[in-house]
């Protein structure tokens, strides 16, 4: 089994008015230390061992349903795990 971690956010060139209007609440809290937000999603996934190659199968599932490749970035993080 392999568990899947997938960060998903938006390319840098593509306004975050979510992030924004959290960067605003956060300064209007005294946190004026913050410059910048970015909002983005987190995924955790577990897969099954099978023939396919796991990398091959998760970077299909980003580019397809997971992130929307022309405004956001991916990246992905795979871990061997043990099931008890």
């Amino acid at each position: 089994m392999y568990k899947v971690k997938v960060y998903v956010t938006l390319r840098e060139n593509v306004l975050d008015p979510q992030g924004t209007a959290v960067k605003g609440a956060l300064h209007s809290l005294s946190y004026r230390e913050v410059q910048d937000v970015r909002i983005g999603k987190f995924m955790e996934l577990v897969i099954e061992k099978s023939e396919r190659n796991v990398e091959e199968i998760v970077r299909e599932m980003c580019e397809k349903l997971l992130a929307n490749t022309v405004i956001e970035d991916y990246r992905y993080e795979i871990e061997e795990v043990v099931v008890q």
